[in-house]
């Protein structure tokens, strides 16, 4: 329900090109589309899945690797207002019993700004996606750093 909040905030937030009455478009359109979320996405990937960080997450067979791969495209497609079907879990089902912390978090998420920039994605588009996968957040982590 937070993420269909917040989807619907970020669209009002652009609202109607000025004095056009067109709407604006979607932060699906602005970020290329499919083809600019699925590079975003495999840069992502490549990042965390080399990143020693995350070597505990390893272990997963190719096509498990390709179907994550393919939902996560799926996700952040449907996330930005895209045509995309996610049909995965919810992230707290699927990320559940990982042992996030805050730090893997973090981690994560530098990986995604360097993704975002390899792409040259910036201003508006750049804070927005970063700010709508970071809305996330809650749903991943399960040790707060402050608790540990």
């Amino acid at each position: 329900m937070r993420t269909v909040v917040l989807m619907l905030v970020l669209t009002l937030a652009h609202g109607v090109a000025a004095g056009q009455g067109k709407p604006s478009p979607s932060l699906y359109e602005r970020l290329g589309r499919y083809d600019g979320i699925a590079k975003i996405a495999d840069e992502y990937l490549k990042g965390v899945r080399t990143d020693q960080q995350f070597a505990r997450f390893s272990g997963r067979g190719t096509d498990s690797l390709a179907r994550a791969r393919q939902l996560l495209k799926d996700q952040w497609c449907a996330l930005t207002g895209g045509p995309c079907v996610y049909l995965g879990r919810d992230m707290r089902t699927a990320h559940g019993g990982l042992g996030i912390t805050d730090a893997d978090w973090a981690v994560s998420m530098k990986h995604l700004a360097a993704a975002v920039d390899k792409c040259r994605i910036s201003g508006t588009e750049k804070e927005e996606f970063l700010a709508l996968i970071d809305s996330l957040r809650r749903q991943f982590v399960e040790k707060d750093a402050t608790k540990q």
